[in-house]
C-alpha cells in the first residue's frame, strides 16, 4: 500500500467524497489549508494553549473540504482531471502508470516535503522568510504535481472499468 494512499484513508476519502472533491471549488479552497494551518499555529503567540481552537479548526476545514461540495456537473475541467489523476496515482500499485508518469510526481512531492521542513522551521520560530519559502516550495511542488495528475487522467482515465466510471465514462 502506498504512503499516499494511506494518506487518503486516513481522510476517509470513499468514491463520493472524491467526486465531490473533482469540484474545482473544492480543488480551489483546498490551496486554503496550508496558510489557515499555518495562522493557526502562529495563534499561540497571541491566544497561548486557546491557539488550539484555531488549530482544531483548521483540522476540521482539511477534513471537511473534500465533502462541502457536490460532485461536478462535468468533470472536464482541468480540477477534476487532477483530482481523478490523483487517484490513479493512489491505485498504481494495483494498476501500474506508464513509465513516463512515474518520476516526476516523486520528485514534486519531494519538493512540497522540502517546503515543509522551511514551513515547519518557520512556523517554530515565527520566522516569517522561511514560512514564505516553504510555502512557495509546497505549492509549485503541488500544483505542478496536480498538473502531472490530470496528464495521468488523460492517459490512463480509459484503462479500466472502474476508471471509467468515475467521470461516467462507459466502455
Amino acid at each position: 500500500m502506498t504512503l499516499e494512499r494511506r494518506i487518503a484513508g486516513a481522510f476517509a476519502l470513499d468514491d463520493e467524497t472524491w467526486l465531490r472533491h473533482a469540484n474545482p471549488w473544492s480543488v480551489a479552497l483546498r490551496n486554503t489549508v496550508l496558510p489557515i494551518l499555518i495562522l493557526a499555529f502562529w495563534s499561540r503567540l497571541w491566544l497561548g494553549w486557546y491557539a488550539l481552537i484555531p488549530v482544531a479548526l483548521a483540522l476540521l476545514w482539511t477534513w471537511y473540504n473534500p465533502r462541502i461540495f457536490p460532485a461536478p456537473r462535468s468533470f472536464n475541467s482541468w480540477a477534476s482531471k487532477a483530482v481523478f489523476g490523483e487517484r490513479i496515482w493512489l491505485n498504481r500499485d494495483t494498476v501500474p502508470v506508464p513509465v513516463h508518469h512515474r518520476t516526476a510526481p516523486n520528485i514534486l512531492s519531494a519538493i512540497s516535503g522540502i517546503g515543509m521542513l522551511f514551513i515547519f522551521w518557520g512556523v517554530i520560530f515565527f520566522d516569517l522568510w522561511p514560512t514564505v519559502l516553504g510555502m512557495a516550495l509546497v505549492y509549485s511542488g503541488k500544483l505542478w504535481f496536480l498538473d502531472r495528475m490530470a496528464w495521468l487522467w488523460e492517459d490512463m482515465h480509459d484503462a479500466t472499468d472502474e476508471y471509467r466510471s468515475w467521470a461516467g465514462r462507459r466502455g
